[in-house]
């Protein structure tokens, strides 16, 4: 009988049910009420220091240290994402341990997911304080139409921050050491040459410590370019191995992190728009209540913060959708570059297990960044129906 891509899809699906199909779907549906959620706890938490006074004195503590203005915005925003944290931190601690421990995924104990979250914490808050400096400065030379130097301002941030993660800040949380030479190795690196990725080493990580995650990534810009994959993916069987690399490999030939700077530039264009409109609205309104003396006041920060979040949580079918295009992109990519359509699918299987695997099409439309179990699946049974009886194809 002729190779039938949905029929193999259907016998695929069906490695994955019971219990376990359930606890997936359920890990994944719950992620969808966290996002709203997670918007509530910020308005609350800002709600709680704008209500109590403590923005304001925290404004007035950094305004009595210094006649600088760059240093008051510093001094204001360290104490108060500090402070906000706190606040958040009950909500953190469900959303990034217990329920993570609840279904099975993570391998930290309380201790160590704290100690990495605070971390993150530090490394946050040290690098929205500095983009606040800019941004404010911006801000107070022009009150209103702020908006597109600001754009330039975070993007220039964030893209220094992709090119200097590879090799400073991901090794705060996780060794990276050169993987073995091997056929692993061998494979990962023809694979590279063949598809101009430039890096002539693969790093191992020891992510197994964290959670039971499948994971890798060809990550960095300007010259920072680096191959790596965790421990648990090198547990499975070669050719698994190759797809997934193959589908890392993708993201950097086609250009996906630029391209999404890119994106990202003018989503933050339209969010600074309209912050900028409102925000002077909302500091005339309540900041005589608040104790926020104008746009020159760092104080701002609290109320501009809030009205961002309320704007990415309307865009979340946008930047999903965006995502989850580039990991369609990287999908054929790998599929063309492994010439493993098999192994890529018993993959997708591997990773449905904390992704809802065949969500509805509007469901997969807002609420996944990455294309689901099924489509992934459907698209490896649809190319190699296409490419049967090639030797090279496993």
């Amino acid at each position: 009988m002729p190779f039938d891509p949905e029929l193999a899809t259907k016998a695929w699906m069906a490695t994955l049910s019971g219990a376990a199909r359930a606890k997936s779907d359920a890990y994944f549906e719950g992620g969808y009420w966290l996002l709203l959620w997670g918007f509530v706890v910020t308005l609350v938490s800002a709600w709680i220091m704008l209500r109590f006074g403590l923005v304001a004195r925290i404004s007035t503590w950094a305004q009595r240290r210094t006649s600088r203005a760059w240093l008051r915005s510093f001094l204001f925003a360290v104490p108060f994402l500090l402070l906000s944290s706190l606040i958040t931190l009950p909500w953190d601690i469900y959303t990034g341990f217990v329920r993570e421990q609840a279904y099975g995924l993570s391998n930290m104990t309380f201790t160590a997911w704290l100690g990495e979250d605070l971390i993150g914490l530090a490394i946050s808050t040290v690098t929205l304080s500095l983009l606040f400096i800019a941004i404010h400065a911006v801000i107070r030379r022009a009150p209103r139409d702020w908006w597109l130097l600001g754009t330039a301002v975070a993007v220039a941030g964030m893209t220094f921050a992709v090119a200097i993660a590879p090799l400073f800040i991901e090794p705060l949380f996780n060794k990276y050491v050169p993987l073995p030479a091997g056929p692993v190795r061998q494979q990962i690196l023809s694979m590279a040459r063949a598809n101009g990725v430039p890096a002539d080493n693969v790093y191992l990580v020891d992510a197994s410590r964290q959670s039971k995650r499948i994971s890798a990534n060809v990550a960095g810009l300007f010259g920072t370019t680096r191959i790596a994959l965790n421990d648990n993916l090198l547990k499975q069987p070669a050719d698994e191995i190759r797809a997934v690399m193959g589908h890392e490999m993708g993201h950097y030939v086609l250009n996906h992190v630029v391209k999404f700077l890119v994106s990202l530039t003018l989503i933050l264009a339209v969010f600074f728009l309209v912050t900028a409109r409102l925000l002077p609205w909302v500091v005339a309104r309540h900041g005589p209540g608040w104790g926020i003396t104008g746009m020159d006041d760092p104080a701002i920060l609290a109320p501009a913060l809030v009205i961002i979040a309320g704007l990415a949580l309307l865009a979340t079918p946008l930047f999903n959708t965006m995502t989850r295009t580039q990991e369609i992109e990287a999908d054929r990519f790998g599929l063309n570059a492994a010439r493993a359509p098999d192994s890529f699918a018993s993959i997708a299987m591997k990773l449905s297990q904390y992704r809802k695997i065949e969500p509805g099409p509007w469901e997969e439309a807002i609420f996944f960044d990455h294309p689901s179990g099924h489509t992934r699946v459907l698209t490896a049974m649809r190319w190699k129906a296409e490419h049967l009886g090639q030797a090279d194809v496993k």
